[in-house]
């Protein structure tokens, strides 16, 4: 069987085997196309990893940032390296405020593919500030004096995080630009979300929506983004790896519910794009934009592309009821069990932006650079206690 993928802006009909599932209504016309990277699964050779030239952002010249000073609030981990990445390949003389842990030059720092040359370079116009931004007396301290064009908060969970930078930005006459999050809307039988959908006060990412409130009262000039599952190489949350390392190891893949829950997913170099693109971008000043791919796919649709990524065959599903177990504090499944995606056609639509990367080209992508670096180094996780129990209650099997 083939993976279920839909674009975003078409009409969802529910899986006949799923009672539970909803009937998704057409909310946007289609957006023309665009370029993408688009994979056609070439042979991989599982124990060499494969290393891509860094690229350039197609619109870099097109919305250059030269010159202008940026601070990046955090700016060493995932989304936030890549947004530094993008941010000097237009031009931006960049500010990276966070509590030291990594200094400016720092081998960890380069995205995958950079060549030493370009990450010198790049380097050369990074500036280092050391504060701990949840103390308004350090953060005071360390920007003193300091002036910015564009402020971006990649990691602000709650008002208190960003409120005292938000009214910095407002003194200095910079554009903010809030790192939110597609979790913020609330459950609904109408999809994909769009961005005047309505918001749910008891979301766990309320802190998240309490920003954008105080970002919208306060006056500043401002862009929210708010993406869904952001994907690719050097992320955190162990999205891609809880598949790979299923399908590396040839067991049953574990998927709560029917499997056909639709998730969308974006790529990080598209949402460092995406978000480089707003800077002081007149169009986008008090907007909301949601990122991700143009596409939705189901759970069991991402287990079959993953494994086709890798060169595996498909690989066997098996369905339980997350109620019947307790799994304590262990993550059983990367995805929350519900329909979860947007449209990101807003941002296509109103952006000097285009999503670059399709599903199979980004999973290959996070594969190849991702994936097999952490096998050769022996950093993977290769925890399937979570596993065991789900295969010896349904089927009386085991992982190992």
């Amino acid at each position: 069987m083939s993976f279920l993928a839909f674009a975003t802006p078409a009409v969802f009909a529910s899986p006949s085997r799923s009672s539970s599932a909803s009937t998704f209504v057409n909310r946007h016309p289609l957006v023309s196309a665009h370029k993408s990277h688009r994979a056609h699964f070439p042979t991989v050779d599982a124990n060499k990893a494969v290393k891509t030239e860094t690229r350039i952002s197609i619109h870099a010249s097109a919305s250059s940032l030269a010159g202008k000073r940026i601070l990046v609030i955090g700016g060493t981990r995932f989304s936030g390296l890549y947004l530094v990445h993008e941010l000097a390949n237009r031009g931006a003389n960049v500010f990276i405020l966070n509590r030291g842990s990594k200094q400016i030059g720092d081998p960890s720092l380069k995205v995958p593919g950079e060549s030493d040359d370009h990450f010198a370079e790049r380097n050369s116009r990074t500036t280092s500030i050391i504060a701990d931004r949840t103390d308004p007396d350090a953060l005071n301290t360390a920007l003193q004096g300091q002036s910015f064009d564009i402020i971006y908060d990649n990691n602000g969970r709650k008002l208190s995080d960003s409120a005292a930078l938000i009214d910095m930005a407002n003194d200095m006459g910079a554009h903010f630009v809030y790192m939110s999050s597609a979790g913020v809307y609330l459950k609904s039988d109408v999809m994909p979300h769009i961005e005047g959908d309505p918001t749910d006060p008891n979301s766990r990412h309320k802190g998240k929506l309490d920003t954008e409130e105080y970002l919208r009262s306060s006056g500043v000039t401002h862009t929210s983004i708010r993406p869904t599952y952001i994907y690719g190489a050097l992320n955190y949350n162990p999205l891609e790896q809880w598949f790979f390392e299923r399908l590396e190891k040839g067991t049953p893949i574990c998927i709560p519910g029917h499997g056909a829950h639709l998730t969308g997913l974006g790529h990080v170099r598209d949402l460092a794009s995406a978000m480089a693109t707003c800077a002081q971008n007149p169009t986008a000043y008090g907007q909301v934009y949601n990122i991700q791919d143009r596409t939705a796919v189901t759970f069991d649709g991402v287990a079959r592309l993953f494994a086709k990524t890798m060169g595996k065959p498909e690989p066997e599903i098996i369905h339980y009821n997350p109620k019947d177990f307790d799994f304590g504090k262990k993550k059983a499944f990367p995805f929350r069990p519900q329909h979860f995606f947007c449209s990101p056609n807003k941002a296509l639509k109103e952006l000097d932006w285009s999503i670059e990367y399709d599903l199979a080209a980004g999973m290959l992508d996070t594969y190849q650079n991702d994936f097999l670096v952490k096998k050769q180094l022996g950093k993977l996780k290769n925890d399937f206690e979570t596993d065991e129990m789900i295969l010896n209650a349904i089927k009386g099997a085991s992982v190992v």
